[in-house]
């Protein structure tokens, strides 16, 4: 039975600052590099024939201290449909600040609504429609073959994946966060379908 493994990337320099990130490419922090390692700790003792990481410098760090500590080399395949979600005009932006601007009501509505995007970037049912396409032929193929697969990535464009794998509507998939370098494991069939989950934390 094949497993899927997906982890979000450490904590960032924005993430530590507040601020909207997107496709902005900024660095782990210590903390985020301390989160790595520990998913690699987690995830020892575990075999993967192929992984996944956008093409965000962020997650290929944290992809890369995973296979270290972790002790794994299987081939890496980067992809731009596993990117963030694009913030349009609130990347770099605090978000303290920009809620004293917009207000709380809207500044909520553009972090969590599911299909309003904020200016010029996209909603999460944007970053969807990226990135299920590319986990559905790409990820799910190897996954059909009985590989192994370990995909680190993002919060927004992992919740898309998980929002498919646990079968969540649009309202739940708004209450699912994920932290940065907790493995959620997958136990699927061929087919992809679910047999077990487990939070590795």
């Amino acid at each position: 039975m094949p497993s899927l493994v997906l982890v979000r990337h450490g904590q960032s320099l924005w993430n530590l600052e507040n601020r909207f990130t997107g496709w902005i490419d900024v660095p782990l922090t210590d903390t985020g590099r301390e989160e790595a390692r520990a998913a690699g700790e987690r995830l020892h003792g575990r075999s993967f024939d192929i992984a996944y990481t956008s093409t965000l410098s962020r997650a290929q760090e944290t992809l890369a201290l995973i296979q270290q500590v972790a002790g794994i080399d299987p081939p890496v395949i980067r992809d731009q449909a596993l990117n963030e979600r694009h913030y349009g005009d609130l990347q770099g932006l605090n978000k303290a600040e920009t809620a004293a601007k917009y207000g709380d009501e809207q500044v909520l509505i553009w972090r969590r609504s599911y299909a309003t995007p904020p200016p010029n970037g996209e909603a999460l049912k944007d970053t969807a429609a990226r990135t299920l396409p590319f986990f559905e032929r790409a990820i799910l193929g190897d996954i059909a073959q009985g590989k192994d697969v370990l995909v680190v990535a993002h919060g927004n464009s992992n919740r898309s994946i998980v929002m498919r794998l646990d079968d969540l509507d649009e309202d739940e998939v708004l209450q699912l966060n994920l932290g940065t370098g907790v493995p959620l494991v997958y136990d699927l069939d061929v087919d992809g379908t679910v047999r077990g989950k487990e939070i590795l934390e």
